[in-house]
C-alpha cells in the first residue's frame, strides 16, 4: 500500500496549507493574548509598587530624617538607608572622636560628624516623598 492509499477520502493537498495556516493564527492569536496578560500585570505591579512610595510604605524618608537629627553623629540614618560603607565611615569617625575627646581634635571631630548627620536629617525630611526616594533610594546619592 503506497502513502496515497493511506489519504483520508476527501484530503485535498490544499487542506493541508490551509490546516497550518489556521494553526499559526491560533498560535499567534494565543502568543498576543498572553503578551497582553503580561503587560497588564507587569503594569499593576509598577502601580502597587508607585503606591508603596506614595504612601510611605516603602519609603525611609521620616525614620532616615529623625535619626539623621538625633543619632546621625553614629550614622544610624545611613544604614537605614541601606550605605554601608558610609554608616561605617561615620560610626568610626564619631567613635574615634570619643576616644579622643580628651584631645580638643576629639571633641571637634565628633562635632562635625554630628553636625553631618544633622545637616543630612534636615535635607531627608524637607525632600518631598518623591524627590527623597529618587534620590537616596533609587538614585543611591550617599552623602548630601
Amino acid at each position: 500500500m503506497s502513502l496515497e492509499d493511506e489519504k483520508i477520502p476527501g484530503d485535498k493537498p490544499g487542506n493541508d496549507a490551509k490546516n497550518m495556516a489556521d494553526d499559526a493564527k491560533k498560535a499567534a492569536s494565543d502568543f498576543a493574548n498572553d503578551a497582553k496578560d503580561a503587560a497588564n500585570e507587569f503594569g499593576n505591579s509598577a502601580k502597587e509598587e508607585w503606591n508603596k512610595v506614595t504612601n510611605g510604605t516603602d519609603n525611609k524618608k521620616m525614620l532616615a530624617g529623625l535619626l539623621g537629627i538625633f543619632l546621625g553623629a553614629f550614622g544610624v540614618h545611613k544604614f537605614i538607608l541601606g550605605y554601608q560603607k558610609e554608616g561605617i565611615i561615620m560610626l568610626v569617625l564619631s567613635v574615634v572622636g570619643i576616644v579622643l575627646s580628651c584631645v580638643g581634635i576629639g571633641v571637634l571631630l565628633f562635632w562635625a560628624v554630628g553636625l553631618v548627620g544633622l545637616i543630612e536629617g534636615i535635607i531627608y525630611l524637607t525632600k518631598s516623598d518623591e524627590e527623597f526616594y529618587n534620590t537616596y533610594q533609587v538614585g543611591r546619592k550617599p552623602w548630601f
